[in-house]
């Protein structure tokens, strides 16, 4: 129950800060972290499902 909220906290402070800030660079790198962490656990699930099915075809 406390994850939504702590994550919810975080999402505003990034707000905050890009809105303060006001540079476009700063906004693309939080674009681009956002695609790194949301890509990486498909990439491992896509790796793993690679693995077995290697391993059930040998």
């Amino acid at each position: 129950m406390l994850v939504p909220n702590i994550s919810e906290a975080q999402c505003a402070m990034c707000r905050a800060v890009l809105e303060s800030e006001g540079s476009e660079a700063a906004a693309k790198g939080i674009n681009n972290g956002i695609v790194y962490l949301m890509a990486v656990p498909y990439l491992l699930v896509a790796g793993l499902f690679f693995f077995i099915y290697k391993k059930m075809k040998a």
